[in-house]
Parts: C-alpha cells; structure tokens; sequence
C-alpha cells in the first residue's frame, strides 16, 4: 500500500525528518507515537505532498509520487485529517459532509448511512455549524467528512487531541470499525499512547526526526514502549 524509502524532509533549508523508512499494508493500522517535535507532522505533510521532500521515494500502491500535487495524490486514495480539522466553521454539520461528497466527483449526492453508523452523534447535529461544535464534535466531523471520499489510506494526526473522554470512546470505536473491514489503511499519529496501541498492527517510534525503533504490536513490549517515548 504506502512504502516510505529514506524520506528526509524539512522546512527551507532545515531537515527535520532524516532517512525515514516506513510501510503500511492494506487494512493495516500503522501507530506513529513520539514526543512533540519530533517530525511526526512533518512525515504526514511529505506523504501528502504538502511539504516538498529533500530525499528518498515515497511510493503509493507502486506509483512514484514524486511529481505529485495533494490533490493528485487525493484522487489516488489518499486522505489526510490534520491536527486543527480544518472544518468549515460557517457550513452546517450536513453541509460539511456534502462537501466531502463532491470532493468525489460522485454522481451521488446523499450522505451515505455508514458515515451516521459510524458518527451517529453527526446525524443528530447535521443542522448546528461547524463552529459551534465542541472539539470532539469537530474531529468526528473532520474524520467522517474525509472517509466519504473513499480512501484507500488515511492519516489522522493527534485525533484525540483535547477532547473529552466519552468522545474519544467514539473515535475509537469508528476506528476499529474502520479496521475490521480490512479495506483502508491507517497512519495513526498519537500522543495518547494506550489509545494508539489498542488499535494499531504496528508501530513505530520517533525521536529527533529519526525512526529509532519500529514492529508488529506482538513483537512489541508496552512497558517498552512508554519508557522509550517517555509518558
């Protein structure tokens, strides 16, 4: 699905992330954890494309990104939820998803049922504004706004990210939903590391914009984990 071969990219002139080697399988659940700071934003924006790489060979279900712009990389099966959701504040809940929906090129123009299925908090506030969600609200909108497009990989950084637990429960959930069909690849970048971990196949760990250590969930020792990433 997405192989990551001696990546190094950066801001200008500065590296930031270094000789970065990474794969994810089909339907797989990648965890990427590490302290702030340390690249993981930066890899997801060189994977997009929204950051321009220095070095190395980003190659998604074979294909060369090289040369690709976000939006291309989009129409092959890519999606990206950054850490501030980017929702539009001014737009409805329904609005907003319906966008996501033309972002398909879809003649369809309904809301599909999975997204309620896996977000039925949206469908009870369809009508309320982007801005007047609760931060919680926001991400299950952000989340479930890029999964209508159809992605065949996406990458969530920070979902949990200041949002009260009974929400995080639900992100949870939707993810392991996500997961059990086995269909969309997932690089789950995350602060929350029992979160991470419950959901993941693999992960990697990163420190001062380097991957220093990296396996299957089996392979791996929680104990480990959290005293190498320090929390």
């Amino acid at each position: 699905m997405l192989e990551i071969r001696d990546l190094s990219s950066g801001y200008g002139e500065t590296i930031v992330i270094e000789n970065i080697n990474l794969q994810v399988k089909k339907g797989e659940v990648v965890a990427l954890i590490g302290k702030n700071g340390v690249g993981k934003t930066t890899l997801l924006k060189s994977v997009m494309g929204l950051i321009r790489k220095k070095r190395g060979q980003i190659l998604f279900n074979g294909i060369n990104l090289e040369k690709l712009k976000p939006e291309q990389r989009a129409v092959l099966g890519m999606a990206y939820v950054p850490q501030g959701r980017e929702i539009f504040p001014f737009l409805t809940v329904k609005e907003n998803l319906l966008l996501g929906i033309e972002a398909r090129n879809n003649v369809e123009k309904e809301i599909p049922k999975d997204i309620y299925e896996l977000f039925p908090d949206l469908k009870k506030i369809e009508n309320r504004k982007g801005g007047d969600l609760s931060g919680g609200q926001q991400q299950q909108l952000a989340i479930a706004r890029m999964l209508i497009t159809r992605p065949k990989l996406i990458m969530l950084d920070e979902p949990t990210e200041g949002i009260q637990p009974s929400i995080v429960y639900a992100i949870e959930n939707a993810i392991r939903m996500i997961k059990e069909q086995k269909t969309i690849s997932i690089i789950l970048v995350e602060q929350f590391v029992e979160f991470a971990l419950r959901l993941a196949d693999s992960c990697y760990i990163m420190e001062k914009g380097k991957i220093i250590f990296g396996d299957t969930i089996e392979n791996l020792d929680k104990n480990e984990i959290k005293s190498r990433v320090g929390f």
